[in-house]
């Protein structure tokens, strides 16, 4: 089985700017969401003013491929009929591919049975615009009086939903999140609160770590970053003719992963903080991941929500939750609390207090409750594989490169007075290979 590269969010300090050129997933999130929009829109009007009085120019602009992509959201969603059905992908200008690593879309459900408080996932499927599934999705049974809540994860800029989005949200009146988006999961959120507090559903404990500190979550500042809890933990299969089908054994199987000669060339991934955590953070410290029922494989997957679940419930204090400086909750350049807000809602986080958790305070604690874990951890991360091998050469260089550009990117040096206490050091081809903290 072949696993191309996954896109991680990898944040590179904003001295990269100038490196347009070479503008990949990798770097977005070093110029930010709102920067990369400026780009975007640079790029868009270079392209107008080309194609003006070129015909071969203009008809070739729709190859052109886009990192802000739409998703079409299809009817009912929460129904099972809605969770099998695919959503497209596509571009108003330009080429959305899903098979294309920089603009590959996920989708995820959480699904909650109220009457006994049991959870379970499931992957909807993404396809392209005219295309078909290499293997139609499996439909999935759900439980009488489910609760379903779908939340959404994008390789690219910016993912825009149309289609039947009542129950989505997708950012606020200026603009969208950028990678991440949710349907119904305000009212999944109460209902899984209500089961944890009737005790029909208990939240596993969080162990304790190799270091001997409690295994973190997706709000411990030892793991999060300029952006938290954002983008999912599904992965597609890639058949060799470019279509999709979901990750299961028996698709597996169907489309020869499991042979010599694979018929198919890669899995599709979503580079996620959970992902960071479930498949890397927690190996390296000996902890278990939050798992539920797949309802298409029958196998014990993640998800986002079970992570926001397992960290709302079991993170002890100080807890990391989206500050207003996180570019994603940005309205251009300045913070808003009501696009943080948004945000928050779809991750079970409380509304932000804007006297405590300011984004000084964010950078503090990012700065010294996180930089002190992942200097507790480095014997263990200093062996541990690197999520993105072409950033970093080991898990704790990839966690300490998202320091040294979380520290710039979130303007910590101006709000703590202080120089970036991160200092990484590169190879030639600009792989971090050691980090000083």
């Amino acid at each position: 089985m072949t696993e191309r590269p996954m896109r991680w969010k990898t944040i590179r300090p904003t001295f990269m700017l100038p490196q347009l050129r070479k503008l990949t997933v990798r770097s977005r999130l070093a110029l930010g969401v709102p920067a990369l929009a400026v780009v975007a829109a640079a790029v868009a009007v270079v392209a107008s003013v080309a194609v003006q009085g070129d015909p071969q120019l203009a008809a070739n602009q729709a190859d052109i491929a886009n990192p802000d992509c739409t998703l079409q959201v299809p009817a009912n969603p929460l129904s099972a009929n809605g969770l099998a059905t695919p959503y497209v992908l596509s571009a108003a200008r330009g080429r959305c591919q899903e098979t294309n690593a920089d603009q590959s879309a996920f989708v995820q459900a959480t699904i909650l049975d109220p009457a006994t408080g049991k959870l379970s996932v499931y992957d909807p499927l993404v396809i392209d615009r005219g295309s078909k599934p290499a293997i139609a999705p499996t439909p999935p049974t759900l439980p009488r009086g489910a609760v379903v809540g779908i939340w959404f994860g994008f390789n690219g800029a910016n993912l825009t939903l149309r289609g039947d989005t009542g129950t989505c949200v997708n950012g606020d009146h200026t603009g969208v999140f950028g990678q991440y988006a949710y349907c119904n999961a305000q009212p999944f959120f109460a209902a899984a609160n209500n089961a944890i507090a009737g005790k029909k559903l208990v939240i596993p404990p969080l162990g304790t770590g190799k270091d001997g500190r409690p295994c973190m979550t997706t709000r411990d500042f030892g793991l999060v970053d300029q952006d938290q809890s954002d983008n999912v933990t599904t992965t597609y299969l890639q058949a060799r003719d470019g279509r999709v089908a979901q990750d299961t054994p028996a698709n597996e199987s169907k489309l020869g992963f499991r042979k010599v000669r694979a018929k198919t060339r890669a899995k599709l991934s979503n580079g996620s903080d959970n992902v960071l955590l479930d498949a890397f953070v927690d190996p390296a410290l000996g902890c278990t991941p939050y798992t539920a029922a797949d309802l298409a494989s029958g196998r014990q997957v993640t998800s986002l929500a079970l992570d926001e679940l397992q960290a709302a419930t079991r993170q002890a204090a100080p807890m990391a939750l989206v500050p207003t400086n996180d570019p994603m909750v940005l309205d251009g350049t300045k913070t808003s609390v009501t696009k943080t807000n948004l945000y928050r809602v779809g991750v079970d986080m409380p509304a932000i207090n804007t006297r405590a958790e300011t984004p000084q305070a964010y950078c503090r604690q990012l700065f010294t409750t996180g930089l002190q874990r992942t200097k507790l951890d480095a014997r263990f991360t200093k062996v541990a594989p690197s999520p993105d091998p072409g950033a970093a050469s080991t898990l704790f260089t990839f966690l300490a490169q998202r320091l040294a550009g979380s520290f710039d990117n979130l303007g910590c040096g101006t709000l703590l007075h202080t120089k970036n206490p991160v200092h990484v050091v590169t190879n030639k081809a600009g792989v971090v290979v050691d980090a000083g903290l």
